[in-house]
């Protein structure tokens, strides 16, 4: 039975938060930004290596995840940001079980190098790490349907931003190490046999682009990703998919995000997004939304501000 590697669990931590990894937004600090926010994504076609197709025996491949969020200023250029998700998936076809789970935890540190006042605006330099571990005893090997890949990863991330007036462009690059993976079987094949449970995963560049609008109670962007695995192998023909094939995707998106006056605050996120071309990976559509409430622990200042 031809199926596909579900790549949207690698995409899930990444996608809106109040801040996250991939803005050029800060929080100052002692503010503590927490909230939620639940996604739906699906896909029917998908690429088989470079080959798409579709597989009447899953239908539609279907993902909800419920991400839980915070980040906190430790000062006002140095900023940790932590989530963790709950996922659920099913097929709409075929005699494949969904599964549903707590995922990953991550954590990242989140730091502004560098700003300058150039040509009327104002640019930023970031310097980003972190890393993520499997919250829960999931396994890998049962994709498209595995809640996650069970691998513990490490990332770097470098990105600058460009804000005039209130008009801003972000460009980001990470380059991220995943470690091995362990099967409950003790043979596997990829494009040899091996004879253990130990599974050695590609590592991965993630690459974003976005620009849009920060002005008063609004940021609006669009943005596009493209993340590429370094390594791996093809879903061969009449094969089932497996942990450590290669996975490139590239997505386009729009995120929008509204401080709210009625409640001082509250922050509501919103987002949609789609897989424009991939390999190994089935062509997602996905929507998301969420709240985010912004807290301030100085004892002077109570007056919550975001800094960009």
């Amino acid at each position: 039975m031809k199926i596909i590697i579900f790549i949207l669990i690698l995409f899930l931590a990444k996608i809106s938060q109040a801040q996250t990894e991939m803005d050029g937004l800060m929080l100052n600090k002692n503010l503590f930004c927490a909230g939620a926010i639940y996604s739906s994504a699906s896909w029917k076609s998908y690429w088989e290596g470079t080959f798409k197709r579709e597989n009447l025996n899953l239908g539609t491949i279907t993902t909800q995840a419920t991400i839980i969020g915070a980040n906190y200023g430790l000062n006002n250029n140095l900023n940790i940001l932590t989530n963790a998700m709950y996922v659920q998936t099913k097929a709409s076809a075929g005699q494949l079980s969904g599964q549903k789970g707590l995922q990953d935890l991550s954590l990242h540190i989140k730091w502004n190098a560098y700003q300058k006042k150039i040509k009327g605006g104002t640019f930023n330099f970031f310097a980003i790490v972190g890393s993520s571990i499997p919250l829960g005893n999931y396994t890998p090997d049962l994709l498209p349907l595995s809640i996650g890949l069970q691998s513990k990863t490490a990332i770097a991330r470098l990105m600058v931003d460009y804000q005039k007036n209130k008009w801003f462009t972000t460009l980001s690059g990470s380059y991220t190490y995943r470690g091995n993976v362990k099967l409950d079987r003790n043979v596997y094949y990829t494009t040899k046999m091996h004879y253990t449970n130990i599974v050695e995963m590609p590592n991965a560049t993630h690459f974003n682009l976005r620009a849009g609008y920060r002005g008063g109670n609004w940021i609006i962007q669009a943005y596009s990703n493209k993340f590429t695995s370094l390594s791996g192998f093809d879903i061969a023909k009449n094969n089932m998919p497996f942990v450590s094939n290669k996975m490139n995707a590239t997505t386009i998106g729009l995120h929008i995000k509204y401080l709210a006056t009625f409640l001082k605050g509250l922050e509501v996120v919103a987002e949609g997004y789609s897989t424009v071309a991939g390999r190994n990976v089935g062509q997602t559509k996905a929507i998301n939304g969420g709240l985010f409430y912004l807290m301030n622990f100085n004892k002077k200042n109570k007056n919550p501000k975001i800094k960009s």
